[in-house]
């Protein structure tokens, strides 16, 4: 399988998840849009998320995946991120119902409980995926569903563009990336007991050149796909 390395044209000095997204936290709220993330979970059809009551929300980061089940209508939602910085600002926002300080692919929630794992933007920063698929399968309940929000490979092929910030001093800092194809994804699901439900792409639009102008040439270019997966009901 290719690498992010053989496609990386930025060569920024690389920080580690935990470093990275501290340092991120007080500017990621304006830097992320939501329809590279967000309008995707508008458009699955699966789950139906008015049938959530309970969710675990995996690399929760600044709580905005929270904000949104809990305008939903969920319930209980229980946050994990690796990052103290990003947890500070989703506990300021208040859509979850607990936080914790954990890596997600170990995040010592209780098993089998969720109707609903959803993990937004994050799993480039795994350099396997099988351990996350694994995890969503343990925290699920029967008939769970996990919901996964991920850069698509061809932008990060295409542009060759790792996860990055602006540090303090103004230097670009890149947050360790790894390159998933979409096989990568169907393996690990399956191998997990997972069943694939529902593919979406968010594609990059005119109207998202009045904040990111330089992605004029990525028009009609995929950014993120969005994979809604379920679990047998018994």
């Amino acid at each position: 399988m290719p690498t992010f390395a053989d496609f990386d044209r930025r060569h920024y000095r690389t920080v580690d998840v935990a470093i990275g997204y501290d340092g991120w936290a007080p500017t990621y709220d304006q830097t992320v849009m939501d329809d590279m993330d967000l309008a995707l979970l508008n458009r699955l059809h699966r789950p139906n998320w008015e049938r959530v009551r309970r969710a675990a929300d995996l690399g929760c980061g600044t709580g905005r995946t929270g904000h949104w089940l809990r305008e939903r209508g969920v319930a209980h939602i229980d946050g994990v991120d690796l990052s103290e910085g990003m947890l500070s600002v989703a506990r300021d926002r208040g859509a979850h119902t607990t936080l914790t300080h954990a890596d997600v692919r170990d995040s010592g929630l209780p098993s089998g409980t969720y109707d609903l794992v959803v993990c937004s933007l994050i799993d480039e920063h795994l350099p396997d995926l099988t351990p996350l698929y694994a995890e969503a399968r343990r925290l699920a309940a029967p008939g769970g569903a996990f919901v996964l929000v991920s850069y698509h490979p061809q932008f990060l092929m295409v542009t060759g563009m790792p996860t990055h910030y602006t540090g303090e001093s103004g230097e670009p800092l890149a947050i360790d990336t790894h390159l998933h194809m979409f096989s990568e994804h169907v393996t690990a699901g399956n191998d997990a007991g997972w069943r694939l439900e529902e593919a979406a792409e968010a594609l990059v639009e005119e109207a998202w050149l009045a904040a990111k102008p330089k992605w004029k040439d990525l028009l009609g270019h995929p950014f993120s796909m969005a994979l809604a997966w379920t679990l047998p009901a018994v």
